[in-house]
């Protein structure tokens, strides 16, 4: 009641304080209004921005005379003196080329000029987004230097800066208005999915390479800031709406829909509110992939133990005596998901400025939903998914005190592998299914004479169906396949996606895990004068709960915390031609030791103008193993996935079926039970398995010696230059890192008895008689990784408005090889990509166009999932847009992949299609 009454007192606050307000209009020399122009005091970060028709008001607690700044992006900058109160301003901006002066706050946690920032920064303003070719300014970050999209679905993109990237990117942190958007239980952002509407983005700046030294845990190969626009400098109901259609080979053509709404409006100067709300619906790109897995070839008919890339339900095999490997029957991916993709998200904020000054207290709470799909070790069906994020904070000029909670249900999400396994079990167990193969296929060789080719035909249908013209003695086991359409094969489905027991015909998943973080920051700029100063600190504490489905917490929620806290110096010599900026972090999870990470750079601003800046950074960066690398106890059928936390090991528990030949072997025991203590301490590599099976000499097999997971620590060395050169913008960049305890996973097998390191015959025996269980395990590499690249962007007004943009992107890796043969990267990132952008917003009045292309060549794809070749990439996007000021709206069509065939980003994910928009946009 207490925290109601002093909303309550600040909501009807009568104080009164002075306040300078001023007034006017923005526009370029052709006296066309210039919209999301920024307007600040100088000197300070805070301001306003252009409406669509160039107006704006500001309003500040400083008193008269200071000075005013207006800027916008290929616009110089004007600087107006204001002596009174209630003064309006008319400015008019000439044409020139300055997105090197654009202001970023990521960098160093302070305003700064992009040109001076001691580390690369790619900044997306209001203009770049309004004229994005893409479907929404999200899918736009594509476009940007350093980006690489990894696609798992159309609504769920994951951003790769610097490699080491697979969906799921623990390595990637986001932001959104500050708070770290990343889903409690899975530890890496889940797209845009919690974002922020188009109608209320101010900016998106991105941080490629480690930040560990502000950032702390996980900002360790880049960070995406999202920030929103305040109710009190941007007010009125905006909207828009979108319609298209998708086109994708295997999906064909289907409707695109996404609407949205923002309200905002400051009640006084002390009191303002704001509201968002976006809907999205569209068809899924679909994933029909019908390669094998393991390299055989294509489909039952040519490969008895066919295991389809996007077939789920055919990972059931067995060896049976004088027949080989088989697998049962699956279903695609196809009859498993409608392919209904839909996003909500919502949000509501209350703005609070009691005082006469800057401060502001904000209470917000978010919250998104919807269908999407996501590839980790399977394919999984976020169905109803909820994520809601609820944030307090209070902020000044100088400071910040930020605390929010985040949650999230996976409402009616399911594993489609697992669908696909208990649905065929409903039907017939694995046994008997097998048990009918097996039957059919020996006795058709025999009593009909059939080829191995004939009698494997034979006895799947027999095995599937139970029916056969052909008399033979063989012992029925029930249907063995429900087909997709029907209602039998309907009711198995829900039956196990309603049940949350993987191993008991169920592939529910339950998560209703949550994080609370708490983080701030203090600026003693107006207190020290011979140096910029700051500290600032944070906590976190995560609560998994998912009943046992993903994590081991079998008897209620698992706990796991971390805090950490840094001071940063920044100082300028030469005549503030050099800058220089060092901080350092000192971070500690509970389950490991603290972890230091310092930065050090320096800025020289060369030329008459301070337009030719020199930058050359050393900072670390670390990431603590995410709540999954130690506490997951995932049976997912064909291998089980265990966290390394000491106390998970043993928490963690299966039972096996032990072969008659091993329990002859192992005094008659028919069942083994394997912990997590199994998979790291009593466990060949999988690699040496798979020889073992061929040569059948026991001294090819080795003992896992993976330890147990530990943060993994990267030093990451950068130089780069920004400037001007003959009126054309230049970006370069080079970078070279080198990582320690490089976190990784590997599969293992553990014997069902004997043991590698002591008994080694019979745990030998054990692999020969197939005795074996294979885990995934998570851990960290014995070996060294660096990874090097650079690149280099220009951009030029080539004739009057029209601008042309030009960038490149190098990424490699390199380990050495004999001290770990068995690393797995999951780099994921092509080694050359190009992109490049031509546009004008003001071809004529109120008409603009963009066009992008991109192109990245081939590279491998690895993952738990599946590991592939990534093909050759070309995609050119473009949009017109036409403005009608009098009905302050924008009528926009885009299109995306025009004339180019769907391609892949994912193996395993659907092929990405093509794209085409109508929207119309209305801002007050």
């Amino acid at each position: 009641m207490k925290i109601y009454y002093f909303i309550l007192t600040l909501f009807f606050c009568s104080i009164s304080f002075a306040q300078t307000s001023i007034s006017g209009t923005v526009k370029d020399s052709k006296n066309e209004p210039i919209v999301g122009s920024n307007v600040r005091v100088a000197g300070e970060s805070a301001g306003t921005v252009t409406d669509g028709d160039g107006k704006f008001t500001l309003k500040t607690s400083k008193k008269p005379p200071f000075a005013i700044e207006i800027s916008s992006v290929g616009f110089g900058v004007e600087k107006r003196q204001i002596t009174s109160n209630n003064q309006k301003v008319d400015v008019v901006l000439q044409s020139q080329e300055t997105k090197l002066d654009e202001i970023v706050v990521s960098a160093s946690r302070t305003p700064e000029r992009i040109l001076e920032s001691p580390v690369t920064v790619e900044r997306m303003g209001l203009q770049q987004i309004k004229s994005t070719t893409a479907a929404n300014y999200y899918d736009g970050l594509e476009n940007l230097k350093e980006v690489h999209f990894n696609t798992s679905s159309i609504s769920f993109k994951s951003i790769n800066t610097r490699g080491f990237s697979t969906i799921a990117n623990t390595r990637f942190m986001q932001l959104v208005d500050g708070m770290d958007n990343s889903s409690p239980a899975l530890n890496f952002p889940l797209g845009n999915l919690v974002g922020i509407s188009e109608l209320d983005i101010q900016s998106v700046e991105l941080l490629p390479g480690a930040s560990s030294a502000l950032y702390g845990a996980n900002a360790f190969n880049g960070i995406l800031f999202m920030n929103s626009k305040s109710p009190f400098t941007s007010q009125g109901i905006s909207s828009y709406v979108k319609y298209g259609q998708t086109n994708q080979q295997l999906a064909g053509a289907n409707d695109y829909w996404d609407y949205g709404v923002r309200a905002a409006h400051a009640f006084t100067k002390h009191f303002a509110m704001k509201g968002n709300f976006t809907y999205m619906s569209a068809k899924e790109w679909v994933a029909g992939d019908t390669s094998d897995v393991n390299g055989g070839a294509v489909g039952h008919d040519l490969n008895r133990n066919y295991n389809g890339m996007n077939i789920y339900g055919d990972e059931a095999t067995t060896f049976i005596p004088n027949v080989g490997q088989v697998s049962r029957t699956g279903y695609r991916e196809q009859d498993l998901t409608n392919n209904n993709i839909k996003s909500l998200k919502a949000d509501f904020a209350l703005h609070f400025k009691p005082w006469a000054d800057d401060r502001e207290i904000i209470l917000q709470h978010k919250v998104g939903m919807g269908n999407t799909i996501y590839q980790g070790a399977s394919r999984y069906m976020l169905k109803n998914f909820i994520m809601q994020q609820t944030r307090v904070e209070f902020k000044g000029k100088n400071f910040f005190v930020r605390g929010y909670m985040s949650t999230e249900n996976a409402g009616d999400s399911y594993d489609m592998q697992f669908t696909a396994l208990n649905v065929n079990r409903l039907a017939k167990s694995d046994t008997g299914w097998f048990t009918d193969y097996a039957t059919a296929f020996l006795q058709s060789q025999i009593g009909l004479g059939y080829t191995a080719t004939q009698a494997d035909k034979f006895a799947r249908g027999w095995a599937d169906n139970n029916v056969n013209n052909t008399p033979l003695p063989l012992t029925a086991h029930g249907l063995a396949q429900f087909q997709p359409g029907t209602e039998a094969f309907q009711n198995a489905f829900n039956s196990v996606t309603n049940n949350a027991q993987l191993n008991n015909y169920g592939s529910k998943f339950l998560d209703q895990s949550k994080l609370y973080h708490t983080d701030y920051n203090y600026n003693f700029k107006n207190l020290i004068k011979f140096a910029e100063i700051q500290v600032g600190g944070s906590a976190r504490e995560y609560i998994m709960n998912s009943k046992g489905t993903i994590f081991t917490d079998f008897d209620g929620p698992l706990k796991y915390s971390e805090f950490g806290f840094y001071t940063q110096l920044q100082k300028k010599f030469m005549q503030d031609r050099l800058k220089f900026t060092g901080s350092i972090r000192y971070d500690k999870s509970r389950n490991f030791d603290g972890q230091y990470s310092p930065r050090v750079s320096f800025v020289y601003s060369a030329g008459e103008r301070k337009n030719h800046n020199f930058r050359a950074s050393f900072q670390t960066g670390f990431r603590n193993p995410t709540t999954q690398d130690q506490y997951i106890g995932l049976n997912i059928g064909s291998f089980a996935l265990i966290g390394s936390a000491p106390d998970n090991l043993t928490r963690y528990s299966e039972t096996q079926l032990v072969s008659a030949a091993g329990q002859a072997l192992n005094g008659n025991q028919a069942n083994a039970t394997l912990t997590g203590l199994n998979a790291y301490n009593n466990s060949y590599t999988s690699e040496s398995v798979a020889l073992y099976k061929q040569t059948g000499n026991s001294s090819d097999l080795q003992v896992s010696k993976l330890g147990y997971v530990k943060p993994e620590q990267v030093k990451a060395f950068e130089v780069g230059y920004k400037g001007i050169v003959n009126s054309v913008a230049i970006d370069l960049n080079a970078y070279y890192n080198i990582y320690n305890n490089f976190s990784t996973t590997a599969r293992v097998y553990a014997p069902y008895y004997g043991d590698v390191n002591s008994n080694t015959a019979l745990a030998a025996q054990a692999v020969q008689n197939n005795d074996m269980r294979l885990f995934q395990v998570y851990s960290n590499s014995l070996t060294k990784v660096n990874s090097l690249g650079f690149g280099a962007g220009v951009s030029k007004k080539v004739y009057k408005d029209f601008e042309l943009g030009l960038n490149y992107n190098h990424a490699e890796f390199s380990y050495n090889k004999d001290q770990d043969p068995n690393f797995i990267s999951y780099f994921n990132t092509p080694k050359h990509r190009v992109k490049a952008s031509f546009g004008n917003p003001k071809v004529f009045k109120n008409f603009g166009f963009n066009v992008n292309w991109r192109w990245s060549d081939t590279y491998q794809w690895q993952s738990s999932f599946a590991d592939g070749t990534i093909p050759v990439i070309r995609v050119f996007d473009a949009q017109l847009s036409y403005a009608i000021p009098s009905l302050k709206s924008v009528i926009k069509a885009s299109a995306s992949n025009i004339g180019g065939p769907d391609y892949l980003q994912v193996v395993g994910a659907g092929k990405i299609g093509q794209q085409y928009l109508v929207s119309l946009t209305i801002n007050p």
